[in-house]
């Protein structure tokens, strides 16, 4: 399974994107909407408040700490650990994660609505793919950086 996370919209406080299911490149599907912390300039990290960087990175299921559940984890993150898709409205509820939504900001910024049941919905899928045998790979893209 190959997802694809297209960053499109940047501020101080949060970054806006969609994700997108890339398998058949022919026909991507899109899946729900994306907040995450600020794109932060190549080499500046602020622990708790920075996006990961733009690549290709394998997606699994492990148990979170954080939360008690099976989540989704992004693997060899470089400068990051513990990168998570998860649910959430604002970038006050990621520390580097991957929030997702079926709600875009609109005109609450730095905002996704419909959190849970765009997560339960995106684990479904992933998970459903694993138990096939498949790999799944998120490729984060970085669009233009227009600060709002």
């Amino acid at each position: 399974m190959e997802l694809l996370l297209a960053r499109r919209g940047y501020s101080d406080e949060a970054t806006e994107g969609d994700l997108f299911d890339m398998t058949d490149p022919e026909a991507p599907e899109f899946l729900c909407y994306t907040l995450e912390d600020p794109v932060r300039e190549p080499g500046v990290k602020i622990p708790g408040k920075t996006a990961i960087p733009a690549g290709r990175y394998r997606v699994v299921l492990t148990l979170s700490p954080r939360f008690g559940v099976w989540m989704p984890l992004l693997l060899d993150v470089p400068g990051f650990d513990g990168i998570r898709i998860h649910w959430g409205n604002s970038a006050k509820d990621t520390k580097g994660c991957i929030l997702v939504g079926d709600e875009p900001t609109g005109s609450r910024d730095n905002w996704v609505g419909k959190s849970r049941v765009a997560y339960e919905r995106l684990f479904e899928r992933i998970n459903a793919a694993l138990r096939r045998g498949e790999q799944v790979w998120l490729t984060v893209h970085n669009g233009p950086q227009v600060q709002e």
